[in-house]
């Protein structure tokens, strides 16, 4: 399976989370709050929201939920203000 994030193809195992392919390409963090500080997976479980992406054009999907399909478009999110 291989899914596609910021434009970056990355393999994966079906049944895998979207966070779980992320992990295993190296990248600790794929999300910016306001302040420019680095997310990534910190419950593992869906109870925070450190680990947002968009899937497919929908925002705000956990990352560490979502079990990745063949194909999927991954983007990264920042909520960073602009100045």
């Amino acid at each position: 399976m291989e899914i596609s994030v910021d434009g970056e193809r990355l393999a994966g195992i079906d049944g895998q989370t979207v966070a779980g392919i992320l992990l295993a390409a190296g990248r600790a963090s794929w999300r910016t709050t306001r302040s420019g500080a680095p997310r990534g997976v910190f419950c593992g479980i869906g109870a925070c929201f450190d680990c947002l992406v968009t899937v497919n054009g929908v925002p705000d999907v956990r990352a560490c939920r979502r079990r990745a399909a063949d194909g999927d478009e991954i983007r990264t999110q920042s909520r960073q203000e602009e100045t």
